[in-house]
């Protein structure tokens, strides 16, 4: 008899011990809400970005683009040493999937071209940020270390319509003004006469979000670089195009608005290869 009290007793025991592995609380509702967050339902991982790799930077742009803004190249004898150019260095990165960027160097008879082109893929590490919401922020801060000026509004835009021809003439550009920014690239007009369409600016027609500057340099007693720089965004990728020239001859201003023209050519051309 007292070996038929033990087996019951451990047979007793065993329900004790399946019935706590069970999972539930005394009035039947689970106990392991380790995935669980406030409001008692899992929190969902926000939206990857819509790129996951980079196009290759240095066969981005194709041999035209490259005869257009880079001059120089097309006036290079040297077979071989045109085939170089053409290659362009690719940057330094240590993260091809996040980061890649190339660069040309030529010079001619004229002038000193530069142009850098930068792809970044943002990624957010935030489960509750989108790859999308980090790309905007980086954008964000990259274009308010532009430090683009406030949009400029002429006064013959907030003018009565009873106000006389000679006070909106004097309030608009004046035809030699216009003639200084749009002339030859041997000249460009100074900072308080660009024309505001030339002038450092927002853009609404280029990817997601983009923005343009428009810097000349002072450079002394050798000739003035002016440095065009577009920017844009589209879903999680960033990318950069910086295009500079530095005339031979000093005095001569490199003209803001082929300039400006070029990089945006090509920065639409990166933006449709990136929505293909």
């Amino acid at each position: 008899m007292q070996r038929k009290a033990y087996v019951s007793g451990a047979v007793a025991l065993l329900a004790a011990l399946l019935a706590g592995c069970t999972g539930s609380s005394t009035d039947g509702s689970p106990t392991d809400d380790s995935n669980l967050g406030d409001s008692g339902t899992a929190t969902a991982a926000a939206e990857p970005g819509r790129y996951r790799t980079l196009p290759e930077p240095c066969s981005s742009v194709d041999q035209d683009t490259l005869d257009t803004l880079l001059p120089g190249i097309p006036q290079i004898a040297d077979e071989n040493q045109r085939e170089k150019a053409y290659e362009g260095t690719a940057t330094l990165t240590y993260d091809t999937d996040r980061k890649v960027g190339c660069r040309w160097k030529v010079e001619s008879a004229d002038a000193t071209d530069h142009l850098l082109i930068d792809f970044e893929r943002v990624v957010s590490y935030d489960n509750a940020v989108s790859d999308d919401s980090q790309a905007q922020q980086v954008f964000s801060t990259q274009q308010a270390a532009a430090d683009l000026p406030e949009p400029t509004v002429t006064e013959s835009a907030t003018e009565s319509s009873t106000a006389t021809p000679s006070d909106s003439a004097s309030a608009s550009v004046t035809p030699s003004d216009s003639a200084s920014a749009s002339s030859s690239p041997s000249s460009s007009s100074s900072p308080s006469t660009t024309p505001a369409d030339l002038q450092p600016r927002i853009l609404d027609d280029l990817g997601d979000e983009a923005f343009l500057n428009d810097v000349l340099s002072s450079a002394g007693s050798t000739a003035q670089q002016r440095t065009v720089t577009v920017a844009f965004r589209t879903s999680n990728v960033i990318v950069t195009i910086q295009y500079e020239e530095q005339p031979a001859t000093v005095g001569t201003v490199p003209d803001s608005k082929e300039m400006q023209d070029r990089a945006r050519k090509l920065a639409a051309e990166l933006a449709d290869a990136l929505a293909g």
